[in-house]
């Protein structure tokens, strides 16, 4: 007996597949070649747009994670917290895509971008609020169980919450390692100048911690 294809689900596309991903939409959102200035456009665009989507992910999974704290279950934010890291490792690497990204190229498409940047990421915005909502949740959490920062770090490396700071940092790390990738690219295929306006602001974003709290309480059980 012939298998029917046939979709089952509402919406546009030929197949489910397409009706559930949205493909059809969603491969859309970029520029035609009828209205690309630069063929490079499209590299860029798919980069900043796959960028966002994971945004979208990595601000999910910690305000869930922040739900989770405020609801005294420190161990399940942990590896919520962990997906949101590995989002944000993912569009680090995708930024290779740019060193086949010449100046020439991106000052081609200039005019294109009219004045946007990437300061304007709405997912930038969503991670930064839920980034810290997320310390205060854990800074609350630890006020309401009396447990000072210094006695966490030497905790037993089992506990839900030493291992729910120690998976903060790793967010804070890789969130730094995204920015200076991120001044990098900026240098290499904007034209910046390591001390002009552009690269000053990028430059001072990269030493920028959401949790300096967790860092200095490291620092001190490794030096007290």
């Amino acid at each position: 007996m012939k298998r029917d294809h046939s979709p089952v689900l509402p919406g546009d596309g030929a197949t489910d597949y397409a009706r559930y991903m949205r493909t059809d939409a969603l491969l859309d959102l970029q520029r035609s070649p009828a209205e690309m200035i630069h063929r490079d456009e499209l590299l860029f665009q798919v980069v900043h747009q796959s960028t966002e989507l994971w945004l979208k992910l990595a601000a999910a999974e910690l305000t869930e994670a922040v739900a989770r704290i405020r609801a005294g279950e420190p161990a399940a934010a942990g590896p919520l917290l962990t997906r949101a890291t590995l989002g944000v490792r993912l569009i680090t690497d995708q930024l290779e895509m740019f060193r086949h990204l010449s100046p020439a190229a991106f000052e081609a498409m200039q005019p294109a971008l009219g004045k946007g940047s990437g300061a304007e990421s709405p997912g930038w915005r969503r991670v930064q609020a839920a980034s810290r909502q997320l310390g205060l949740a854990f800074t609350d959490h630890l006020a309401a169980h009396g447990t000072a920062l210094a006695e966490l770090r030497r905790a037993d490396p089992t506990d839900p919450v030493h291992l729910l700071a120690e998976a903060m940092m790793e967010w804070d790390e890789r969130v730094s390692l995204w920015r200076v990738r991120h001044y990098q690219a900026a240098l290499r295929v904007g034209g910046h100048a390591p001390d002009g306006a552009e690269a000053t602001v990028l430059a001072k974003l990269i030493g920028h911690r959401f949790f300096p709290e967790l860092w200095q309480a490291r620092v001190k059980t490794l030096h007290g």
